[in-house]
């Protein structure tokens, strides 16, 4: 072979090197996260948990964020898009859980919700999940009465307390029933409000103002999570003291807030999509519930509306917002 021929020869050889190399390096593995809303805070903690498992970056794994926008029409469509992309998990919140299951029998799915994953029908035992499906429960709702308890302390001499609640929210009707425990418990008349819009909720705060009602306790679910800044408008607008379900609300201007942590439970939501990618089954993988609890105050909101927060409440805070 002439001089000449070898040498184009090695350069054509060499030119192809890093075609080679790009071609046998790793495509990472796409997580579809499916929400009813968008929620940064929480997406920040599902990426820490992924990191805390070694999946450090986009070169380790990427997400295929997908939000419905509060339109629960769309979580279907949503849903069979994650699908047919064959991404390897997916993470869901409350709402977007049943428009995943129907959609999937084989990708793994992993939920975040507020809710009982059994009464929801998510799974049918939460130490044995069984099938493609596991997840993380923080038990928003189940929390209501304790909620309750707190607004009873911070407003004693109040004789009405306003319950604003979702009613298309699935699980409505149960917190309905554990505050109505609760308010019997404390000898504390409720008057419930319902709101699925903004008009709704703008129309529920006028009618609680000229009530002359003492405070509201905002319910769960995704619908006035995701409204938590009209509400917290209206609730100083009205001065009237309030609390909230999580800490978004308070950050975002709320009184104060009791719930379990949602952003810790999305980073172990991550942590348990990591352990799947890893090649663990979602069905062996029992569902976990709340490790911690948050009591939030703001402090600055307080101030605004004229209230003295009870040196217990303050103790007993995890965070106070100033």
């Amino acid at each position: 072979m002439r001089r000449r021929e070898f040498v184009r020869l090695i350069g054509g050889v060499a030119a192809t090197w890093p075609l080679a190399v790009q071609a046998q390096q790793p495509v990472p593995p796409v997580v579809g996260l499916l929400r009813t809303t968008e929620a940064a805070a929480y997406i920040v903690a599902f990426r820490r948990g992924l990191s805390d498992s070694g999946y450090t970056d986009d070169s380790k794994v990427t997400l295929d964020i997908r939000v419905a926008e509060d339109k629960g029409d769309r979580l279907s469509d949503l849903a069979a898009e994650l699908v047919r992309k064959q991404v390897a998990v997916i993470v869901s919140n409350t709402n977007a859980t049943p428009y995943a299951i129907s959609a999937t029998k084989s990708i793994p799915i992993v939920f975040v919700t507020g809710t009982d994953p059994v009464t929801a029908g998510f799974v049918q035992n939460l130490n044995h999940p069984g099938g493609n499906v596991t997840g993380v429960s923080f038990i928003t709702g189940a929390l209501g009465s304790k909620r309750l308890e707190i607004l009873h302390e911070l407003v004693p001499k109040a004789e009405t307390i306003a319950l604003l609640v979702d009613p298309d929210y699935f699980r409505a009707e149960i917190e309905l029933g554990e505050l109505d425990k609760g308010g019997r418990a404390l000898g504390q008349k409720l008057v419930i409000f319902k709101a699925s819009t903004e008009q709704e909720i703008d129309a529920a705060f006028t009618a609680i103002a000229q009530a002359k009602l003492g405070a509201v306790l905002v319910g769960s679910g995704a619908f006035l999570t995701s409204r938590r800044r009209q509400v917290v408008q209206l609730a100083a607008l009205h001065k009237i003291p309030a609390i909230y379900v999580t800490r978004l609300h308070t950050e975002a201007g709320g009184l104060m807030s009791y719930s379990a942590s949602v952003t810790d439970a999305y980073r172990r939501a991550g942590v348990y999509a990591a352990r799947i990618l890893k090649g663990e089954k979602p069905g062996d993988l029992p569902v976990e519930l709340p490790t911690k609890f948050e009591l939030v105050i703001n402090l600055k909101t307080a101030g605004t509306l004229g209230i003295t927060v009870p040196t217990t409440l303050l103790t007993a805070a995890d965070e106070v917002i100033e």
